[in-house]
C-alpha cells in the first residue's frame, strides 16, 4: 500500500530469484475483501484471481477512500510450476494526482516494456529471466513459500527495472480476521527508509496483513477480512 509510496503492486508488495523459489501451487480462483488505511483515512480493499481464456488467470488488486483510489490487474499463466506474469496494468490516484502505466512481458523476446505515465529512461525494455513477477505475484508467492517453510527470495520486474528482493522471517504474532484471532507469521522486508511487513496464516490464499512504511510512517495498510 505510498506519501503514499505508490503501493504499487508491491502491494502490495512488494516483494523478489524467484527462479530459485519453489514451484507454485495450483492455482484457484477465490476473492478476498480487505479494510484499508491510506493517507490516515480509511477505506476498502479487494483481492482476486479469476479464470481466463487460454489456461491464463488475472490477479486484480483494488484499495479505495477519500484520497486513493488504486487500482492493478496483472494477466499470467503458470509454466513449470512457476507463475508467469503477461501483463499489468496499474491505475492510481493519490488525492489530485493520477498516474496510469501499463506492462507488456513477452517472453518470446524475454523482455518487458512499459508504456502510459512512465518516464523514457522507466520504458524499457529489461531483460527477462526465467522466475521473474511482478510485485502483485509476489504476494501469492509469499503465501506459498511461507507455507512450505522456503527462501522468501525472489525477482521483481516492475516500474523499468529488475530488482531482487528478499523477505525475513520475523516470528509469529497473533492477528484478528473477521473477528476470530490467528496465528500468523511475520514477514519483513527493509529497503532503505521503506518498509513492507506481510503477516500470513494458514489456509488464506493472501496474505491476512499488509503494512508498507516509508520515514517510520505507516502509508498503506491492509487487513484481511474475509475470503471465497
Amino acid at each position: 500500500m505510498k506519501t503514499a509510496s505508490p503501493m504499487t503492486r508491491t502491494l502490495l508488495a512488494a516483494v523478489l530469484l524467484a527462479g530459485a523459489s519453489a514451484p507454485a501451487l495450483a492455482i484457484e480462483a477465490f476473492t478476498a475483501q480487505y479494510s484499508a488505511s491510506a493517507l490516515g483515512m480509511v477505506g476498502e480493499g479487494q483481492m482476486s484471481v479469476s479464470p481466463q481464456p487460454g489456461d491464463r488467470w488475472q490477479y486484480s488488486l483494488s484499495v479505495r477512500n477519500q484520497a486513493v483510489d488504486l487500482s492493478q490487474k496483472t494477466v499470467f499463466d503458470v509454466q513449470d510450476g512457476r507463475m508467469r506474469p503477461l501483463s499489468s496494468t496499474d491505475s492510481s490516484r493519490l488525492l489530485i494526482k493520477k498516474k496510469n502505466v501499463n506492462t507488456v512481458y513477452d517472453w518470446s523476446k524475454a523482455q518487458a516494456t512499459w508504456s502510459g505515465d512512465v518516464k523514457p529512461d522507466r520504458a524499457g525494455p529489461v531483460k527477462l529471466a526465467v522466475g521473474d513477477m511482478d510485485a502483485l505475484l509476489v504476494n501469492l508467492a509469499i503465501v506459498r513459500d511461507v507455507a512450505a517453510g522456503k527462501p522468501l527470495t525472489y525477482r521483481m520486474v516492475e516500474n523499468g527495472r529488475a530488482k531482487p528482493m528478499t523477505y525475513q522471517v520475523a516470528g509469529k504474532e497473533r492477528i484478528t480476521i473477521g473477528g476470530k484471532p490467528q496465528d500468523a507469521t511475520k514477514v519483513v522486508r527493509t529497503d532503505g527508509d521503506k518498509q513492507t511487513i506481510v503477516w500470513v496464516v494458514a489456509d488464506a490464499p493472501v496474505p491476512a496483513r499488509i503494512l508498507q512504511r516509508e520515514n517510520g510512517q505507516d502509508t498503506i495498510d491492509l487487513t484481511l477480512k474475509s475470503w471465497r
